[in-house]
């Protein structure tokens, strides 16, 4: 059997609270050594018997924004446990119900749990029940060893099916308006997230104890919004990284005024060069540069809206529709196996699902089969609309260059590039990715300058970057 972890600190609470930084800081939380220094002086006047006390505590020194807070809550869970090992019996009237066989009597269980459910405040009786479960119904035999499963303690439990129970429970009258019923529909809904959301809180405790909470917090805790991998996000992510948007847009057109406003020197102006050497002896010493004119470049915006690459390309229109005050022009252009213009559809009062919903309605970028057809989408840009690429546009393209195995069509874009006055191609598929099955990334990225855009916080860098001023 593999060697278990240890739980204790072997440098004491200073170095467990260092810990605990360094995994803030490793989940993408920001947390330098002043807000450190404010958690160790929180920890010497605070009880560190009741948790929650030292959870605010710690959260109001160490974390400057409430989109953090899921993740800090999550990565304390395994740093400051509620209990170690299995939690003892001091809810002595809570007991998994058995069948005189010895078997999980679930009837009963469901039963129970609906009845815990409706309760106001359940407490510790909830928490002894969720204790319960995990040991006795989560655990199985990993090629590690004994390990737990949220998925098997909740399998044959089934709350999701709880809803009518609880709402029975709750005692609502016959004649219970519209409203007080969806109340407490929603109310048991709550209860019944919150309580899964315990048994997996309970399942990476035990779990942490056996292979280390370092590994567990790898995988087991809700990653920054900024980090979701765009390929892989959640529909739950994928909306926070929506409500993002607009602080990232902030940070973006904040670093381009500064880009702006710091811009490399203009020109050498001959003629007043030549005036300040007569000082000189006609000897030009001292050198006269033009006053730069920083300008606001057109961008132009080629974009794969397909159902692949959808979280991308929704969250980057987002942004760059967010972004549209630091250019001169933005024209927007989607595709899937043909290609449409849609700036219409996107302004500053309309919501992107509407504009989404718009393209797909309203514009020609859906042609006989719908899949990806970047070759055929490069011809038809650059025929359709010749006049949208000039000297002083810069080009973004979005996409993961798959083409289906159909024709890539490379002289198209090597001409559009060559027109251009920046071109850049971003991705959301890992570099590793890039040539593999159908791909034409690599074929692309000998034409144009391709970067890796996986996450937003790597979409605001790299936009941050490469956009012109």
């Amino acid at each position: 059997m593999a060697e278990q972890p240890t739980l204790h600190a072997p440098h004491g609470i200073p170095g467990h609270l260092v810990g605990f930084v360094e995994a803030l800081r490793t989940r993408g939380i920001p947390v330098g050594p002043s807000e450190t220094v404010d958690a160790g002086r929180v920890l010497t006047v605070l009880d560190l018997m009741d948790r929650e006390v030292l959870r605010e505590g710690l959260a109001c020194a160490l974390l400057r924004r409430t989109t953090h807070r899921t993740t800090f809550d999550g990565l304390f869970d395994l740093w400051f446990p509620v209990a170690l090992g299995e939690r003892g019996n001091w809810a002595d009237d809570i007991e998994i119900p058995r069948t005189p066989d010895g078997r999980v009597d679930i009837p009963e269980l469901r039963a129970m749990l609906a009845e815990l459910l409706a309760q106001e405040s359940p407490g510790p009786e909830l928490q002894q029940l969720i204790g319960q479960l995990v040991e006795q119904m989560g655990q199985y035999q990993s090629a590690r060893g004994p390990s737990f499963s949220a998925y098997q303690a909740l399998r044959d439990v089934q709350p999701q099916t709880l809803l009518a129970k609880i709402l029975a429970a709750l005692g609502l009258p016959a004649d219970a308006s519209d409203f007080d019923t969806e109340v407490a529909r929603r109310q048991a809904r709550q209860r019944i997230e919150g309580f899964r959301a315990g048994v997996e809180a309970e399942t990476r405790r035990r779990v942490a104890e056996r292979i280390g909470r370092e590994r567990v917090a790898s995988y087991g805790v809700a990653r920054q919004a900024e980090d979701v991998d765009f390929l892989r996000a959640s529909e739950r992510e994928l909306a926070e990284l929506r409500r993002s948007t607009q602080r990232l847009a902030r940070i973006l057109a904040s670093r381009l005024a500064a880009r702006r406003r710091h811009a490399k020197r203009g020109e050498i102006d001959l003629r007043r060069t030549l005036r300040k050497s007569m000082s000189t002896g006609g000897v030009p010493i001292d050198l006269v540069n033009r006053k730069p004119r920083p300008g606001r470049p057109d961008l132009v915006l080629l974009c794969d809206v397909s159902g692949s690459v959808a979280g991308f390309s929704n969250f980057t229109l987002l942004l760059v529709s967010a972004l549209r005050e630091q250019f001169s022009r933005v024209r927007i252009f989607a595709f899937v196996d043909q290609v449409d213009e849609v700036t219409r559809f996107f302004d500053p009062h309309t919501q992107l699902d509407e504009s989404l919903t718009r393209i797909f309605a309203e514009a020609d970028v859906v042609g006989l089969d719908g899949h990806s057809d970047y070759g055929a989408a490069l011809n038809g840009f650059a025929d359709r609309f010749p006049e949208a690429v000039t000297s002083r546009s810069s080009l973004l393209i979005l996409g993961d260059a798959r083409t289906n195995y159909r024709d890539p069509r490379l002289a198209t874009l090597a001409s559009l590039v060559e027109t251009a006055k920046h071109a850049h191609w971003l991705n959301p598929e890992a570099t590793t990715h890039w040539g593999s099955g159908d791909s034409a990334a690599r074929k692309y990225a000998e034409i144009i300058e391709m970067h890796e855009c996986r996450s937003a916080r790597q979409l605001t860098e790299v936009v941050s970057r490469l956009l012109p001023v």
